[in-house]
């Protein structure tokens, strides 16, 4: 998987849209689910805890949780030269599904 391939599949996601977040490309719906680096090496993707620590788990070299506070609320690192891409498809699936999901409002 390269970088060209990940943005080619997050951009298959109906409603995705690109832009520019800080260094990264972000891909979102009604939020952002994904990001790219600009080197194309890698990407962050927003699952779960639960669906983080089982692709984490079944695939160690793939995913990982991002080491902060974003690795908390389930952005996790894909290193895009080790993923298959029919597994990537399936956890990018997970992230845009979520992105569908109304956003917490905050309290006044």
């Amino acid at each position: 998987m390269t970088g060209p391939d990940f943005r080619a599949l997050a951009l298959s996601f109906v409603g995705t849209t690109a832009a520019p977040h800080f260094d990264r490309t972000a891909f979102k719906l009604h939020r952002i689910f994904a990001t790219l680096a600009a080197d194309g090496a890698s990407a962050n993707v927003l699952l779960t805890p639960d669906e983080q620590e089982h692709y984490a788990g079944l695939h160690p070299a793939v995913f990982r949780r991002v080491p902060n506070k974003w690795g908390d609320q389930g952005w996790t690192m894909v290193s895009l030269a080790a993923a298959d891409a029919a597994v990537l498809r399936a956890v990018l699936e997970c992230a845009w599904r979520a992105a569908h999901r109304p956003s917490r409002q905050r309290k006044a």
